[in-house]
């Protein structure tokens, strides 16, 4: 099969290899396409390694292990990748777990499936794992207005993780939701609920305007910070929610403490915020490990966002050649082009792959 290998610089090798073989515990998936996750040009630097990043995998199952029970050959699926592991999504075929397999519904293509395994799971373990936010079957969320508003700062809500959490967070009627995002900002307000207090503030208005945007959003509803997820983790962002919390944060008796305030980013830093604010990694690898059970339920909750409507794929740009344009989608992953939208690759339009 062909296979692509990505290396330091962004630099993209296609090869060919053999077909992996599942074990008893996995799937073998035939990729019809594949998403893209910053992940996939920054691992390369990191480990200076040269290997198939791909994790997002939307297919059709080909073979299935001794001990699978949900999917059989044929079926319609999409698939979270073990990071860092063999078989990976850029390639003829694809190797995940049993766990984190999903059936996709007929309505839905298999390039909207492929932007989901990742980052949409990302969003999951920040909002319910790291930060503790009620789940969307909890008493809570059923109510048709909770009797206390709980405020959640969304941080680069037009990428990927931003986007999931969105729709998530509505899901469990959190409200008001106080997204920041740029190009993508229209985009972003069409998945808000404004008569529910969510709002957008645009980070190219500068720093400043960015704090005085959330301090005044929440103030204007007499509300204080109490949860925060930084799906940027880059620049500014966190001396941005820095201030942000020590202006609007929820405060304890003294006036000065943070009390209760919890903030998750994406890459688990712990300098910087505020003292008694509760600072927690979100690693959605968790999943292939002690966060297996929670892993299983929700890659099944997506499936049934999906056949209902209420969950939807973030929006794509198919970038042509199949594994020929992953060096060209990373790369411009990595010059920051993407905005509100992912890079999907049809594994069917490589050169000398049958389609």
């Amino acid at each position: 099969m062909k296979e692509a290998l990505v290396s330091k610089g962004t630099q993209v090798q296609i090869v060919d290899s053999p077909i992996p073989t599942p074990n008893e515990d996995q799937v073998l998936i035939k990729v019809i396409a594949s998403g893209s996750n910053p992940k996939d040009w920054k691992y390369p630097d990191i480990f200076d390694n040269n290997i198939n990043q791909g994790d997002d995998i939307a297919g059709i199952v080909e073979k299935v292990g001794a001990n699978v029970f949900e999917f059989k050959p044929g079926d319609r699926v999409a698939a979270f990748h073990e990071m860092r592991t063999a078989a990976g999504s850029f390639a003829e075929y694809a190797i995940a777990w049993q766990h984190t397999t999903f059936h996709i519904p007929a309505s839905t293509t298999f390039e909207e499936a492929a932007t989901i395994p990742l980052a949409a799971m990302t969003a999951a373990v920040a909002l319910y794992l790291s930060l503790g936010l009620p789940q969307p079957w909890s008493p809570t969320a059923q109510k048709p207005t909770p009797t206390t508003p709980t405020p959640l700062i969304i941080y680069g809500a037009a990428t990927a993780v931003g986007v999931y959490a969105i729709q998530l967070a509505q899901r469990s009627n959190i409200h008001p939701l106080l997204c920041v995002a740029g190009r993508a900002c229209d985009y972003v307000s069409s998945l808000l609920d404004s008569s529910r207090g969510d709002a957008v503030i645009d980070y190219r208005e500068g720093d400043e305007a960015v704090v005085a945007g959330l301090v005044g959003a929440l103030q204007k509803q007499g509300l204080q910070a109490a949860h925060v997820l930084d799906a940027v983790s880059e620049g500014s962002s966190v001396a941005n929610l820095v201030e942000v919390l020590k202006k609007a944060g929820r405060k304890g008796k003294d006036g000065k403490v943070l009390e209760g305030v919890k903030v998750t980013g994406l890459l688990g830093r712990k300098e910087g915020w505020p003292e008694g604010a509760e600072q927690r990694a979100t690693l959605v690898a968790d999943v292939h490990g002690e966060a297996k059970d929670f892993g299983y339920v929700y890659f099944r909750y997506f499936a049934r966002g999906l056949q209902e409507g209420w969950f939807k794929g973030q929006r794509t740009e198919v970038v042509p050649g199949g594994l020929g344009g992953i060096q060209d989608g990373l790369r411009k992953l990595k010059e920051g082009k993407a905005s509100g939208l992912k890079y999907v690759f049809r594994i069917g339009e490589t050169e000398g792959v049958e389609r």
